[in-house]
């Protein structure tokens, strides 16, 4: 299994420069920073830095990671030529759930959380992919996002 690079923000410090992220153990430790750390920096937006950029020189794709330590859940979400959130069993209650990338919050609908277990394997697999959407996750296009 080859390991990709992957740029990650999560925290303010982040947007002049990201963390990266090169190995399982690099997806774990990011994980575990979103599922322990500061309640408002839960989600991590990571761009593979083996895709191509846009003329614009944005990256052409976008994966989101969020954790709730607490409960062990997350949720993920996926983003190229279409919009993609994970699907698992509506656990919380109402009809959204808010995470923060640095203290900006993003909803998803509730049944977009799966457990933490299956957040871990598909940014691993995401690291080792290249980029590309993970297989291992069920996806739903949301109605509104």
């Amino acid at each position: 299994m080859t390991h990709s690079r992957v740029h990650a923000y999560y925290r303010e410090q982040h947007a002049d420069e990201p963390s990266v992220v090169r190995t399982p153990q690099d997806v774990d430790a990011l994980i575990d920073a979103l599922a322990t750390g500061l309640e408002f920096a839960n989600l991590a937006v990571l761009h593979s830095a083996e895709r191509e950029s846009l003329p614009s020189g944005f990256p052409d794709h976008e994966f989101m990671v969020g954790a709730d330590g607490e409960r062990q859940v997350g949720v993920l979400s996926f983003m190229d030529e279409k919009n993609y959130v994970s699907l698992g069993s509506s656990g919380s209650n109402g009809s959204t759930v808010v995470y923060h990338v640095a203290g900006n919050p993003t909803e998803f609908p509730a049944t977009a959380e799966v457990p933490l277990a299956l957040v871990r394997q598909a940014t691993k697999e995401f690291l080792s992919s290249g980029g590309r959407r993970p297989m291992c996750v069920q996806w739903q296009e949301p109605e509104v996002w």
